[in-house]
C-alpha cells in the first residue's frame, strides 16, 4: 500500500471500485484484480479508523483530567 495514501483517496477509489463492480462495467479480466485492491483499501481504512479513534480517545482522556 503507498506510504502518501490518505483516507479519503482511499475510501474514493474503494467507492468508484464498488459502482464499477455494480454496473457490471468490470471485464471478467480484471474482477479479481479490482476485488483484491478494494480488499487492501478497506483494510487500510479500518486501521486508519482504528488509530484515529485511539488518537481522539487519548486527546478526550487528557482534556478530562485537566
Amino acid at each position: 500500500m503507498e506510504t502518501n495514501l490518505t483516507y479519503e483517496a482511499a475510501y474514493k477509489e474503494l467507492s468508484e471500485i464498488a459502482y464499477e463492480i455494480e454496473t457490471e462495467s468490470v471485464s471478467v479480466d480484471v474482477l479479481a484484480e479490482k476485488v483484491k485492491r478494494a480488499s487492501q483499501l478497506i483494510e487500510f481504512c479500518q486501521t486508519k479508523l482504528r488509530a484515529t479513534e485511539t488518537e481522539v480517545s487519548k486527546i478526550i482522556k487528557q482534556m478530562e483530567n485537566q
